[in-house]
């Protein structure tokens, strides 16, 4: 080490001293400085994560940001600074090809590396996010059905026992997010009031509503309870664990099979409710309120208004 640095002196104070700086340098012991290392592409991932957990985003989302970027770093094998426009397009390009992912899978992956990379250059990790040139997948508009009356009674007909008919009445009565539903307790309803505390997308309160019937069949459920969980919805047997979001997807889905009804989930409820609430007139602020949706062209993706509505309302008002 000490020669090495001799050598460096020299070059520049010239030859003539390397003679007296070799002495000065023999009396101490000199060690290399390590300099930082440039954050691995591992670390800055794990950054990032922190920072959209601070946000409030949901544990599902931040595993999906971690697998969907750990697949990007994977394959591309560069680190985040050398990383180019065109290595992000034709990654995506490769992925759909080789999955044969839908337009709207491949934005949903385009919107995690725009808000991954505008965050490296907001941190001045890079420059320059390479996603800016990387334009919005353009997407087919599905029109996704909704529950009709039929289906409704049929579903709640097929739920036997108290506790999966005051799930159904509830999810219909609120359109609550499944998650949702399965973290609220009992102290969160108000049943003189027909309202409930829930805690939705990015830790956000929300107050919502439930019709009588749905007061009803949540009395009813309760009064049959005997165990001490706090949990509004649990196991029907021993330790009466708080229902989990697979148990109600199953529950709901078994209904729907007992009842002959198609494709039949929590979120379709939610759907629904939107739906029938901006159909009769209720706006769509509201809605979107009532819902705990952020924009409010989220509230318009999930109510599909009613065509024969659309058919009632050109002919009163255009003729």
């Amino acid at each position: 080490m000490n020669t090495e640095l001799t050598n460096q002196l020299t070059e520049l104070v010239g030859d003539h001293f390397s003679d007296q700086i070799s002495e000065i340098l023999k009396k101490y012991d000199i060690t290399r400085k390590l300099l930082p290392s440039v954050n691995s592409n591992s670390k800055l991932l794990d950054s990032f994560l922190s920072a959209k957990k601070v946000e409030g985003k949901s544990v599902k989302t931040l595993k999906y940001y971690k697998s969907t970027l750990s697949k990007l770093l994977t394959t591309i094998k560069k680190t985040l600074k050398k990383i180019t426009t065109d290595d992000l397009r034709n990654y995506l390009s490769d992925f759909q090809s080789q999955k044969n992912s839908s337009n709207v899978t491949i934005d949903n992956i385009r919107r995690i590396f725009s808000s991954f990379f505008s965050w490296l250059e907001d941190e001045d990790f890079i420059v320059k996010s390479p996603v800016r040139r990387i334009h919005k997948v353009k997407t087919t508009k599905v029109v996704k059905e909704t529950l009709t009356d039929e289906e409704l009674e049929r579903l709640r007909e097929s739920a036997l026992s108290y506790r999966d008919r005051a799930i159904v009445e509830f999810l219909t009565s609120t359109g609550v997010r499944v998650g949702e539903i399965v973290n609220l307790n009992i102290d969160d309803i108000k049943l003189y009031d027909r309202s409930a505390i829930v805690l939705g997308k990015g830790s956000a309160e929300r107050e919502v509503y439930f019709d009588a019937r749905t007061k009803i069949h949540l009395q009813r459920y309760l009064s049959t309870r005997s165990d001490k969980n706090c949990a509004l919805f649990v196991a029907n047997k021993l330790p009466y664990n708080r229902l989990t979001i697979g148990t109600i997807e199953s529950i709901i889905k078994k209904l729907g099979k007992k009842s002959s009804v198609h494709h039949v989930h929590p979120h379709k409820f939610r759907r629904t409710l939107a739906t029938r609430a901006i159909d009769k007139g209720m706006p769509v602020e509201q809605v979107q309120k009532l819902l705990g949706h952020v924009r409010i062209d989220t509230t318009m993706h999930y109510a599909m208004v009613n065509q024969a509505n659309v058919k009632i309302s050109h002919r009163k008002y255009i003729g």
